[in-house]
């Protein structure tokens, strides 16, 4: 899930690192106090949980209170990417010498955090990494033992930053890495870090995202922020065919059939094996498919769940056929899987053999199933026939419109 910035902010706060001076606000007047706080020229960015604030007019700089409220009360009314902003952020606009870029992602390779650190700060990590690597720090660390200062302070000497910078800038990466850990977060970054004219740092802009699954453990933190528990806080709100996806799931507490994510495309997916169904996904996207969804089936579902699952999908407006597959041999029954996907078919009014353009499940009572299939004309494949060799035969009966 993930954060509003001044939500961020507020979390950097409860690590001890150094912020401009700011304010949230829902309304213009709200908005005009905070400024007048501040004393002097401020920020006012919309607060919505997408990219692309100030290209769609979602920041503005003001000199005065006033000025202050005729801003806000124009972001506020600003859908930018069909979000309407919670409120707004007030910021000090700050005198800034150098911007850098701290942050601690989720290595999924590794298994492991990692910090990052860049001098070039206020542009995306990823091309600043692209274009300039030299430019970005590295270092991995537990997120079981706590993390050392002197851990951070490596990170940042690895882009040349010496001195006082390094010294006043080791703090606020330690602290980050450490909030990451605590409070079970995917990503934790402050972009940009500012460096004053003073020689201060201040936090100007932070994105923090957690660990949906952390929620239950983190109520005393999301109860602060005034997060509520039926905030789904993902990127888009669902759609009618993935709220469909949850309710097939939700039919009983077999198994899994569900976990369903629309796309555009024309070849249908019935897909499993955990991680194993995001291999399976770019496998299709590979040798040229056009996924019309992202879905999960395993863990013997019932009859009546498969079959929900593969309606759903066969009935998506734009779909040809769907393809069937497992990346691993489990437990799950391939028989159960076979008799759910034929029964869709054959309710809806379709030939199993023209709509499934392939069943790969190698598991448990995989002979049974493959009857099944055989019975109906379905063509199957075995484990001996790799994912990506069934991903590519099912774009390719796509293709050929067969």
């Amino acid at each position: 899930m993930r954060f509003y910035e001044y939500e961020s902010r507020e979390i950097l706060s409860l690590a001890r690192i150094p912020l401009s001076k700011h304010g949230f606000a829902r309304t213009a007047e709200e908005a005009k106090r905070i400024a007048e706080e501040i004393g002097g020229p401020v920020v006012i960015k919309s607060q919505v949980l997408t990219g692309g604030r100030m290209k769609a007019g979602g920041v503005k700089f003001a000199d005065t209170p006033e000025e202050t409220a005729g801003f806000a009360e124009e972001i506020l009314e600003l859908e930018i990417n069909r979000h309407m902003p919670r409120g707004v952020l007030v910021d000090a606009k700050a005198q800034v010498k150098q911007e850098y870029y701290a942050g601690v992602v989720w290595d999924g390779v590794r298994k492991r955090p990692v910090m990052l650190f860049s001098d070039m700060g206020g542009i995306d990590i990823e091309e600043v990494a692209e274009q300039h690597p030299n430019h970005v720090g590295r270092g991995h660390l537990s997120n079981l033992i706590e993390v050392p200062d002197y851990r951070a302070k490596e990170v940042i000497a690895q882009v040349g930053v010496t001195g006082a910078a390094l010294t006043r800038i080791t703090p606020i990466l330690g602290r980050l890495a450490r909030l990451f850990v605590e409070y079970d977060m995917t990503l934790a970054e402050i972009n940009p870090l500012g460096e004053l004219e003073d020689g201060s740092f201040v936090a100007l802009d932070a994105h923090m995202e957690m660990e949906n699954e952390a929620r239950s453990r983190q109520r005393a933190l999301l109860k602060e922020l005034g997060v509520g528990e039926e905030e789904t806080r993902q990127a888009r709100e669902a759609t009618e065919f993935e709220l469909k996806g949850e309710a097939v799931d939700a039919m009983d507490h077999r198994g899994v059939a569900g976990n369903v994510t629309e796309f555009d495309g024309n070849l249908g997916l019935v897909i499993g094996a955990g991680g194993g169904s995001l291999t399976l996904f770019d496998a299709v996207r590979k040798y040229g498919g056009r996924p019309a969804n992202y879905c999960e089936i395993g863990g013997n579902p019932s009859v009546a769940k498969a079959a929900g699952l593969a309606k759903l999908v066969l009935t998506k407006p734009g779909v040809d056929k769907i393809a069937v597959m497992m990346s691993i041999v489990s437990n799950t029954r391939v028989d159960i899987v076979a008799r759910g996907v034929v029964k869709a078919c054959l309710e809806l009014g379709y030939d199993p053999a023209e709509k499934i353009a392939i069943f790969r499940i190698p598991g448990a009572w995989e002979d049974e199933g493959f009857k099944i299939l055989d019975k109906y004309g379905v063509e199957y494949a075995d484990r001996s026939v790799s994912m990506h060799e069934a991903a590519r035969r099912a774009v390719e009966k796509i293709g050929a419109g067969v």
